[in-house]
């Protein structure tokens, strides 16, 4: 008889799954050096913590941007829709009429339009997304400006209270100077970008429109055949997008407590680049959820290790282009590797060793 094969033929790890490996495994590298280099400010908890407390809003935009990258499309006008939210619900609660919970629904309103006009265009008149969403930052930042032009400081007694509203963490935390033990705090907008990672997490990996959205963004005409409505699902994905701009303008506004112009500024360059370094890749179909709040921990952990070594502001910049260089090349090797593809550099003419000698020999 015959012996049967018992053995399990191994799964090969996913693209979504290597990249999103490689990109925690450079946070914790990244993350680890900084213990190492300024123990003082980075061994404590409350400065892991801090990254959240301080950049719920962009982890929200960049959340919703990473939905968008996944189905092959861009969205760069999340910051001045975020900056839009802030002042708007800023001037609502100053208001006579002003209520927190009318100010929640006024951003998730602004953001929800900003996502639907943005789907529509681009999904169902088949509009090219980076001319479409340019053209919403313009608008979100010409609204913006018209609205107020100077700062606004919500000082409504129920809102104040919210924004100073803390979670303490009793059992850990760090003891300072004169021995007291001081509890680590967390902010309300840690918990909503919680919340969002899990439900993302869960709508992407289990759901339909989930899977909808890897399809779309790997390759739209095969997603069409295979009975998937194109359209429909890149228009959401906008909406999304617009959703959570919404949500991070108010995140925004409960952590600086105030409506300004330069609220979001860049917010969807550092998102797109968060996303990037998570493993999302820029042409869609490839990327796990869960690599873009990692993408941002390795972002901003680098520019607090700029800070931390009293550096220029200005490298921070020049730091976070050329890390998105090295990651951008680094995908294109693994996934060209992994494609069983030769990756080759594509040299000038003038740079090939074959073409100099070729030219020498001409000369002879």
């Amino acid at each position: 008889m015959r012996t049967l094969n018992t053995t399990k033929r191994k799964t090969r790890l996913s693209n979504s799954n290597l990249l999103f490996m490689i990109a925690g495994i450079i946070f914790v590298l990244m993350y680890g050096f900084a213990l190492i280099s300024y123990p003082g400010s980075f061994m404590h908890f409350q400065t892991f913590f801090d990254l959240f407390n301080l950049n719920s809003a962009l982890f929200i935009v960049t959340l919703g941007l990473c939905v968008v990258m996944i189905s092959g499309g861009i969205d760069i006008s999340v910051g001045a829709v975020c900056g839009l939210v802030t002042m708007a619900c800023a001037m609502f609660l100053q208001s006579t009429m002003g209520s927190i919970w009318g100010a929640l629904l006024l951003a998730l309103g602004i953001g929800t339009a900003f996502g639907v006009l943005h789907g529509f265009l681009i999904a169902y008149l088949e509009i090219q997304p980076f001319i479409i969403t340019l053209g919403g930052m313009f608008l979100a930042q010409g609204l913006l400006t018209t609205l107020h032009k100077n700062p606004i400081n919500v000082t409504m007694p129920a809102f104040v209270a919210l924004r100073n509203f803390t979670i303490e963490i009793p059992w850990l935390g760090t003891v300072n100077r004169l021995g007291f033990f001081i509890p680590c705090e967390i902010k309300p907008g840690v918990i909503v970008v919680v919340v969002l990672v899990i439900l993302y997490a869960v709508l992407m990996k289990w759901s339909r429109f989930g899977r909808n959205v890897y399809a779309v963004g790997g390759n739209s005409e095969s997603a069409r055949l295979l009975g998937i409505n194109v359209k429909r699902t890149m228009f959401f994905s906008y909406v999304i997008s617009g959703l959570n701009a919404g949500i991070s303008g108010f995140v925004f506004l409960m952590t600086t407590g105030a409506g300004n112009i330069g609220n979001g500024a860049l917010f969807e360059m550092k998102a797109i680049a968060s996303n990037v370094i998570g493993g999302i890749l820029l042409n869609g179909g490839v990327g796990n959820l869960l690599g873009a709040p990692i993408g941002t921990l390795t972002l901003l952990t680098i520019n607090e290790l700029i800070r931390a070594a009293g550096v220029q502001s200005n490298l921070q910049a020049i730091v976070s282009g050329l890390l998105l260089y090295i990651f951008i090349v680094l995908q294109s090797i693994i996934m060209s590797l992994r494609g069983r593809r030769n990756f080759r550099f594509a040299l000038p003419s003038w740079l090939k060793p074959h073409q100099l000698q070729d030219e020498k020999k001409i000369e002879n």
